[in-house]
């Protein structure tokens, strides 16, 4: 048997939330793996990187976003069948500019009650059910 490097992520996630308690979620476009699947924005954290400096980062990069007022939500680690993932994931309450599509993904917010109307990727599950119970829902 061949031994096998299994890839292993660490990842910055925001949760955005805005006045009227809608979440932004972002669909995953085409050109990446799990296209179709919707996700809270974000991506890897880089070597010498803190979550927060890669959630800023990433918003930026992803969305045109940047993120003014956020707190540590929840960590946790995460197995896909060919990688694990460390999960960082921050709520959002306060950020500046208009989120678009910069990385040719739809982008939508909804309502808490909307979550069960999208097909999110399995990571997402676990970020769902903690939000829900952090907002009283």
């Amino acid at each position: 048997m061949i031994p096998t490097t299994r890839l292993h992520h660490h990842v910055a996630v925001g949760i955005m939330v805005d006045k009227q308690q809608q979440i932004l979620i972002t669909q995953r476009p085409r050109s990446k793996s799990r296209s179709g699947y919707w996700e809270f924005p974000g991506g890897k954290i880089e070597n010498g990187e803190t979550p927060e400096q890669a959630l800023i980062r990433e918003l930026q990069e992803e969305i045109g976003v940047r993120p003014l007022e956020f707190h540590p939500m929840m960590q946790y680690h995460y197995d896909y069948p060919e990688h694990s993932a460390l999960l960082e994931v921050f709520i959002i309450n306060r950020f500046e500019g208009e989120p678009q599509s910069l990385e040719d993904q739809e982008i939508l917010w909804i309502g808490l009650n909307e979550f069960p109307n999208f097909n999110f990727l399995e990571a997402n599950q676990k970020m769902i059910e903690v939000l829900l119970q952090k907002l009283n829902y």
